[in-house]
């Protein structure tokens, strides 16, 4: 799977979790280049805190289009770290 912006492949993995609809990429498999960090947090029920990334290609940020849970909750333990998608960044093969 590929997460693209902006004709930019900015995460790539053939192990990604599918979670609710969202593709949730390992951690070594960002272009941390492409990642900032943000001061936005939420919270889902099940899940724990997510906390969240902007992605950057050359000159455009895209805020906040990427979030992680650093410390899931029991029942999300296996995505601990794991990245996943919105606000127009494509998830496809």
């Amino acid at each position: 799977m590929k997460a693209i912006w902006e004709d930019t492949v900015v995460a790539e993995s053939d192990k990604t979790i599918i979670i609710e609809g969202n593709h949730y990429f390992p951690p070594d498999s960002i272009k941390t280049e492409h990642f900032s960090p943000s001061d936005t947090q939420s919270t889902c029920h099940w899940k724990g805190t997510a906390n969240y990334y902007h992605v950057q290609v050359g000159d455009k940020s895209n805020a906040d289009a990427a979030w992680y849970y650093p410390e899931p909750k029991q029942a999300a333990r296996q995505i601990k770290g794991f990245v996943a998608f919105w606000r127009g960044i494509k998830v496809n093969e």
